[in-house]
C-alpha cells in the first residue's frame, strides 16, 4: 500500500472512534512530506531516523514523532501491510531545556498599551485591536489554553451571570469557567465593537474583520509582531503561565488582582 494511503486509512479510523487526532495527523503528513509517496513496506530504519532528527538532536517533537510513527507502524503490522516496524526501538532522554517565559506587569502594559497601535500599522491586518486586546486579557484573567479561547462560540459567554463555557477541552471534558468584573466588562466592550452583520451573526466569540473566526496562526503571528514592536519576549502560550504564576499558596486559591492598563488604568481579575 502507499504511505498517503495507509496513513489516510489509519487517521480516519481514529478519528470515526471520536478521537481528533490532530497531532498524530499532522506528523504522519510531515512524514509523507519527507519521504514522498512510496510504498509503505519499502520505508527503511535510515528513513525514520533521517526524520526523526533532522537536527541530530533529541528533542519533544522528536517523541511526539517517534509516537506517531510507532503507533502507525503497530497499525500497519496488524493489518499485514508490513511485516515490521523500521522505527527505533530505543527512546533516548530528552533534556528540556526550554523554560517559559513569566511576564512581569511592565512588559503586560507594554503588550496592552501597543496593540492599538500595532493594529493599526497596516490596513491589510485582519484582527481589529480592541478584538486582540480583549484576546490578550482573556488568556491573561483566565490562564485558558490557546485553542479553548479561540474555539469560544458567542453562546459560550455569559457576560451577565460572569460565566464562561469551555467545550471540549482537554481529555475532551467540558467545563465553567466563573470570570471577575472587571474581565466581564473589558469582554462586554469588545463586543460593543463587533460592527451588525448584514447575514447571520457571527457564531465564533472572537472574530476576525470580515466575521469570520481567528485562526491559530492568525493569533500566533498578530502576538508575535506585537511583542517585537513593543520589545517583549514569551509567548502567545506564555500568558497561561503567568496566570498560574498568580495562584497564591494558602488553604485557598486567591488571584492577585492587578493589572494596569496605560490607556485607562482598568485593572483586570479573572
Amino acid at each position: 500500500m502507499r504511505l498517503a494511503d495507509a496513513i489516510a486509512t489509519y487517521v480516519a479510523l481514529n478519528q470515526s472512534m471520536g478521537m481528533r487526532f490532530h497531532v498524530d495527523a499532522a506528523m504522519l503528513k510531515a512524514f509523507h512530506r519527507h519521504v514522498g509517496d512510496v510504498d509503505l513496506a519499502g520505508i527503511s530504519p535510515d528513513v525514520v531516523v533521517a526524520f526523526l532528527q533532522p537536527r541530530r538532536r533529541v528533542t519533544s517533537t522528536w517523541l511526539m514523532k517517534h509516537r506517531a510513527l510507532r503507533r502507525f507502524y503497530q497499525y500497519g503490522i496488524t493489518r499485514g501491510l508490513v511485516a515490521r516496524s523500521p522505527v527505533p526501538t530505543v527512546v533516548p532522554r530528552v533534556t528540556e531545556t526550554f523554560v517559559p517565559h513569566i511576564y512581569s506587569d511592565d512588559e503586560l502594559r507594554r503588550l496592552l498599551a501597543g496593540v492599538e497601535v500595532h493594529q493599526a500599522r497596516d490596513a491589510r491586518c485582519t484582527i481589529a485591536a480592541p478584538t486582540l486586546r480583549a484576546f490578550l486579557l482573556l488568556l491573561y484573567g483566565t490562564g485558558l489554553r490557546l485553542g479553548e479561547a479561540l474555539a469560544l462560540r458567542r453562546e459560550d459567554v455569559d457576560l451577565r451571570a460572569g460565566m464562561i463555557l469551555i467545550r471540549d477541552g482537554k481529555f475532551y471534558k467540558s467545563r465553567h469557567l466563573p470570570i471577575g468584573p472587571r474581565l466581564t466588562h473589558a469582554l462586554a466592550e469588545y463586543l460593543d465593537t463587533v460592527p451588525a452583520w448584514r447575514g447571520p451573526a457571527p457564531s465564533a466569540f472572537f472574530v476576525n474583520r470580515r466575521g469570520g473566526s481567528m485562526p491559530h496562526q492568525t493569533a500566533w503571528w498578530n502576538f508575535a509582531s506585537l511583542r517585537e514592536r513593543v520589545q517583549v519576549q514569551g509567548r502567545v502560550h506564555d500568558l497561561r503561565q503567568h496566570a498560574g504564576s498568580r495562584i497564591m499558596p494558602g488553604c485557598h486559591v486567591a488571584w492577585r488582582k492587578t493589572l494596569v492598563d496605560p490607556a485607562n488604568a482598568m485593572a483586570v481579575d479573572p
